[in-house]
């Protein structure tokens, strides 16, 4: 029952937070989200750092969860990416508030750092296991520096999260991201995959 209560709490704080961003979220407005006092979060938070730290790791996990039932799902390489795609998309859709990153970045830079850390590493590395999956069932090219395309596509991925502060709303975000997965996967596949992809496009 605890660690129910404390999952509830997580996921109805980062609710609050990708709402109307970080500073302007207090303790008192995560209590009466919940209907809880705040004694109760402070049974489970030392302060608002640290909640939105657990926020921070609890949606790390909820992702590297959802990543790899993907790969475990996903039929080929393009398939993948496409699940991918549709994962990030579902996650810009929850981003209501322009400046969620923006006050990571200004006011939580430790955290910030580990976001960053996140994408560099982690994502980094999906990314790149992905393009030689791809390269291996001759969906994408064999010319390709794995290392090099990762890298490109992550820093694209950094793009789009800083740009969420200047672009207000989610459909400007959406069509950002599919503009730059489309650019990122006909850059990288084969005739095979490209008539593939044509197919699969119309599914994002």
């Amino acid at each position: 029952m605890t660690a129910e209560i404390k999952n509830n709490i997580l996921q109805r704080a980062e609710s609050l937070f990708l709402k109307y961003g970080v500073k302007s979220v207090t303790m008192d407005d995560i209590a009466r989200e919940l209907a809880v006092s705040k004694k109760t979060l402070y049974q489970f938070f030392e302060n608002k750092n640290d909640l939105l730290e657990q926020v921070a790791e609890h949606n790390f996990s909820n992702d590297l969860f959802k990543i790899e039932e993907i790969k475990r799902l996903a039929t080929d390489a393009l398939d993948e990416m496409m699940r991918i795609a549709r994962h990030i998309l579902s996650e810009l859709a929850r981003i209501q508030s322009p400046t969620m990153f923006y006050d990571l970045q200004k006011y939580h830079r430790e955290l910030w750092l580990k976001f960053e850390k996140h994408n560099d590493e982690t994502v980094f590395q999906h990314i790149k296991n992905n393009i030689e999956r791809g390269v291996s069932e001759g969906l994408y090219r064999t010319d390709l520096d794995a290392d090099i395309i990762a890298k490109i596509y992550v820093n694209n991925m950094n793009l789009i999260i800083m740009d969420s502060h200047a672009m207000q709303t989610r459909e400007d975000r959406t069509r950002l991201f599919r503009q730059t997965f489309s650019y990122h996967t006909h850059g990288i596949a084969t005739p095979r995959g490209l008539e593939l992809l044509e197919k699969r496009l119309t599914e994002l």
